[in-house]
């Protein structure tokens, strides 16, 4: 699947070691925001059609179809493919430490990071989830920089192409990643895996001690958002 103009790539400047590199521990917050998927009914591999994903077991060749809540009916297993709303927040603003703030930019940077790599292995197969991922990470990101622009931390990945990173560690960690998947798309689902995995983990490490209500919200948000992501890769995996 060839992308066009319908994405547009924003990239990281600073980086982390590895995908994640917060030195913090938090359990996630429960029900501090919703997280609506929403799953499409066109496309050649057919997805349950409504919000939430399609869980059971879609058979036959035909376009998505699936209605509300139930099941998608295509070619393969019904499932979101990670599609989601911008969060608007509404939450109050809090105080940050300077290692929140830190962690904050980190984050960022973890989101760019796998929207980089999605878009890329978009590229290169034809894989709707990849496409549809990279736009949630755009949307996460966004939501990132306008927690940023609150607490004037300053913007890590602003400026920069899609793939080209400032800092050598996560040039390095998106090179040894990009490579992986490149061995086929089975792998590069189980590299999507990783990402979401990790982007989990620090989330939940960032939201340890963390008092801003703005901050809990957002990162209570996209841990339910990679949660979804990580269980759509899982899905594709089995196809």
């Amino acid at each position: 699947m060839k992308m066009t103009a319908r994405l547009v790539a924003i990239a990281v400047t600073a980086g982390v070691a590895g995908i994640g590199g917060l030195a913090l521990v938090a359990p996630a917050l429960a029900d501090t925001v919703t997280h609506p998927f929403v799953s499409t009914s066109t496309g050649p591999h057919g997805m349950g059609g409504g919000n939430g994903m399609g869980n059971g077991n879609g058979m036959g060749n035909g376009r998505g179809n699936g209605n509300g809540n139930g099941t998608g009916m295509g070619n393969g297993p019904g499932m979101g493919d990670g599609t989601c709303d911008q969060l608007d927040i509404t939450a109050a603003k809090g105080v940050l430490t300077d290692q929140q703030r830190g962690a904050l930019a980190s984050l960022a940077q973890e989101e760019q990071l796998a929207h980089d790599l999605y878009l890329a292995f978009a590229d290169r197969y034809d894989a709707m989830i990849f496409d549809r991922i990279a736009v949630a990470e755009q949307r996460h990101l966004a939501v990132l920089r306008t927690l940023m622009e609150r607490y004037g931390v300053t913007d890590p990945t602003a400026g920069r192409a899609a793939g080209s990173f400032a800092d050598p560690a996560v040039q390095a960690t998106y090179a040894k990643l990009l490579a992986e998947g490149a061995k086929d798309q089975k792998t590069a689902l189980g590299v999507g895996r990783t990402v979401e995995q990790t982007d989990i983990d620090d989330l939940q490490r960032a939201l340890t001690g963390l008092s801003a209500p703005d901050a809990q919200q957002v990162y209570t948000h996209l841990v339910a958002a990679s949660k979804q992501h990580l269980s759509a890769f899982d899905a594709w995996s089995k196809r």
